[in-house]
């Protein structure tokens, strides 16, 4: 039995990852802009030193979620959350004398702009002027640091593109779009994506804590296989019973998603719906998680096909789309 605390701890994937290490017996508690008592959350602000790292004492193992995560947030919000918040989360760690600290990156480190087919963890990572993604390869550096100075055990997992019940990125936002009309994708559709299914995400993750020769590590987590875009979200269309994915040349797609985002922040407020998340849905490689099934044995158990009918069975309880 072990101790986790955990920062973003009312996000989708911290939420997850707490279901899973209580059913096996861990005790876990975290950090989140908003407290849940009850979930053993308190409120702290990861972008500022704060009382909230105190909670951190006595934690075997820190996990780190917290991060901005969009396309829509500016360069100084996102450094001072995805790149000063990692140092500050380091800082609680090692106060707290835990064990191993495991952050939480991108496979975006690798930049939009092209990488090679079947990208593995040895390639070089590339700022490209997005503030994610630059952010996410800062964050690292800080937690790569720390681990070269000897102050804490780090291992670092770069997550695909995480789908299934409670994701908002990949789930409840494009459902909404689509239902609202207000979804495209550029190339014809014909751009890869990355996806892992959430519980085969926490498989990985858990992998990757737990075992000693992770530490100092990089891992990739996807499910293993890319697929086209309008393949992916295809099925999001056919659960809406809805005709599509509408498909349009780069050029028009950018275009026509900066008109609508504009459309969109003026009614309310910032949208991912923009030319960054366009040229997102252009790339070409896929990502390599054969360091991940080497090291740490990880074996992705839930395909498009079945990750799709849980996650639809979660919308239609939800009611975001029809029974």
């Amino acid at each position: 039995m072990s101790v986790v605390f955990i920062t973003g701890a009312n996000g989708f994937i911290a939420r997850a990852l707490a279901t899973r290490l209580r059913a096996r017996g861990d005790t876990v508690t975290g950090v989140d802009l908003r407290a849940d008592e009850a979930a053993g959350v308190v409120a702290g602000d990861i972008g500022e030193e704060g009382s909230w790292q105190d909670a951190a004492a006595g934690a075997d193992l820190v996990i780190h979620t917290a991060a901005v995560v969009s396309n829509a947030v500016g360069l100084d919000e996102q450094w001072r959350v995805n790149v000063a918040g990692t140092r500050h989360a380091l800082d609680a760690a090692v106060r707290g004398k835990a064990g191993r600290f495991l952050q939480f990156s991108s496979i975006r480190a690798f930049s939009d702009l092209g990488f090679p087919d079947g990208v593995s963890e040895d390639h070089p990572v590339r700022t490209d002027g997005n503030p994610y993604v630059d952010t996410k390869i800062a964050g690292e550096q800080v937690a790569l640091q720390a681990h070269a100075e000897g102050r804490i055990a780090v291992t670092i997992v770069r997550p695909g593109d995480v789908y299934g019940p409670g994701s908002r990125p990949w789930t409840v936002l494009p459902v909404e779009l689509i239902r609202t009309n207000r979804f495209l994708l550029p190339a014809g559709g014909h751009g890869i994506f990355s996806p892992v299914y959430i519980d085969d995400l926490i498989d990985g993750v858990l992998l990757a804590a737990g075992k000693p020769e992770a530490a100092g590590q990089i891992f990739t987590l996807t499910g293993g296989a890319g697929v086209p875009c309008r393949e992916f979200f295809g099925h999001y269309y056919r659960m809406l019973g809805k005709r599509g994915p509408v498909v349009l040349p780069t050029p028009l797609a950018v275009a026509v998603a900066g008109i609508m985002g504009t459309a969109i922040r003026l009614v309310s407020g910032p949208t991912e719906v923009n030319a960054t998340s366009m040229l997102y849905f252009t790339r070409t490689g896929t990502y390599s998680i054969q360091k991940a099934r080497r090291l740490l044995g990880y074996q992705p158990r839930v395909d498009l096909t079945e990750g799709m009918a849980r996650t639809g069975r979660w919308l239609r309880d939800q009611g975001l789309v029809p029974a």
